[in-house]
């Protein structure tokens, strides 16, 4: 059978030589320990062969250490990865990621000339390589819908950083590609997995009736929506040297470069897309709604600016979900949820967990509960899943039902008025003109 995989096993290649050497096989006296898998490091055989696109605060965090990582060293020091290439639009970045990645190999191989790690300056260069098996993209929120997709169907599994969409429609296409393309998907929602297990402690406390019927949950974080605004403004500055501000505006519609860009452009978004996807992703997980089931969701304007506003959901078993980011959070400012019940409540964040009445932290998980997925390490899920194929804890189709949570609050909040959603038809019942909100025309040549 033909093949494109260029790539010659180990065994194959001993066949090879025994055939062109008489069955004699000539081999170099000496391997480094790393090549054999001695010395405490994996064979290069077991390690999952990896690319880093997008190195801000969060990218560089995952790959050498830093906040969100979890893992010391980050990426970089594990015996069950390699990182091939990193990637940024900004030269600085790359290049300082370039360097400190292949420092840290020469120490750990003994190859004080190692060279390994490219950098690049287009992300299409790192999904063309075949010998990376695996991306984690931390992009601009822009960003990552499309390069998951583009990751995917280039045959890679992919690590996405929040929010994995921007628009309903783009998350629809992740979720197929996914599908279609048989790839491991990892939503970067840590708190199913980090923090101590306190929120899937929460997750199965409630589902297991410590706090009687689930009735309501407060969410301290409100929820989002892109909305791209016409630019008005003629103001503009040179583009830094070595800043690639036309690949990083990507799909958004061009306008000219006026000091450094974040997260995203001013005017796109209302409400939060930034944080929202952890808390919301963490509460629908407790909720545990129907995902066939129709959403209502309505905003109650507290003013004239829309992220005043309360954005209620009305979950098909009965659950309302209040969410707002004016009002009082219960601990200490990290966003998180406060879960009401029939005979108590129980309010989580990242540094605190409380309950009212006290004794259900005390109570056991007992051996006849229910349980949820269990991981006590994200990004180690996520290689695990890659070695194993099953699903990720925070797959796709669960990322994206959170975040079109997210994404049809944020267009309640735009329009100022209640809509009613179909999951099935991800789209608004009866509403032409919220429906136009799910969707945008991405600026060639970046349309999936």
């Amino acid at each position: 059978m033909a093949t494109n995989d260029n790539r010659v096993s180990r065994r194959r290649f001993l066949k090879r030589c025994a055939a062109t050497t008489g069955g004699a096989v000539f081999l170099p006296a000496i391997f480094p320990a790393s090549a054999l898998g001695r010395g405490g490091l994996r064979a290069p055989s077991e390690r999952i062969q990896m690319g880093f696109i997008g190195l801000g605060g969060q990218g560089t965090g995952h790959l050498l250490g830093g906040a969100w990582t979890y893992v010391p060293g980050g990426y970089a020091a594990r015996e069950d990865v390699q990182v091939l290439a990193v990637c940024d639009v900004r030269r600085e970045r790359r290049e300082h990621a370039q360097a400190r990645c292949n420092a840290i190999y020469a120490q750990k191989f003994g190859q004080a000339a190692y060279q390994g790690v490219s950098a690049h300056n287009d992300f299409r260069e790192v999904l063309a390589r075949p010998d990376i098996d695996a991306v984690l993209l931390a992009l601009p929120y822009h960003w990552a819908a499309p390069m998951s997709v583009m990751a995917m169907r280039a045959g890679k599994d992919v690590y996405c950083e929040k929010p994995c969409a921007i628009t309903v429609r783009e998350g629809g296409a992740v979720v197929e590609t996914a599908k279609r393309f048989s790839r491991v998907y990892q939503a970067g929602t840590q708190q199913r997995s980090e923090y101590a297990g306190k929120f899937r402690l929460v997750c199965e406390l409630v589902r297991n009736g410590r706090i009687g019927q689930l009735k309501e949950v407060y969410a301290f974080r409100q929820p989002g929506a892109f909305f791209p605004s016409p630019w008005t403004s003629d103001a503009s500055s040179p583009v830094p040297d070595g800043f690639d501000w036309d690949l990083w505006l990507g799909p958004l519609p061009w306008r000219p470069f006026n000091g450094e860009a974040g997260h995203a452009l001013s005017g796109m978004f209302v409400g939060d897309v930034n944080w929202a996807p952890h808390h919301y992703d963490f509460i629908q997980w407790v909720v545990n709604p129907d995902p066939k089931a129709p959403l209502e969701v309505s905003c109650e304007p507290r003013g004239p600016n829309p992220d005043d506003a309360v954005v209620h959901y009305r979950y098909a078993n009965g659950v309302v979900v209040h969410s707002s980011a004016c009002a009082g959070e219960p601990v200490g400012g990290e966003g998180g949820a406060c879960f009401v019940g029939t005979e108590g409540r129980i309010a989580v964040e990242r540094s605190n967990l409380v309950a009212d009445p006290a004794r259900i932290l005390s109570e056991p998980i007992r051996p006849g509960d229910a349980r949820v997925y269990r991981s006590d390490s994200h990004s180690g899920n996520f290689l695990e899943c890659i070695r194993t194929r099953r699903p990720t804890i925070c797959d796709p189709e669960t990322a994206i039902y959170s975040m079109n949570a997210i994404l049809i609050g944020g267009i309640a909040l735009i329009l100022q008025r209640a809509l009613r959603w179909d999951p099935v038809k991800s789209e608004f019942i009866g509403d032409a003109e919220a429906n136009r909100l799910l969707s945008y025309a991405p600026r060639p040549p970046w349309g999936i």
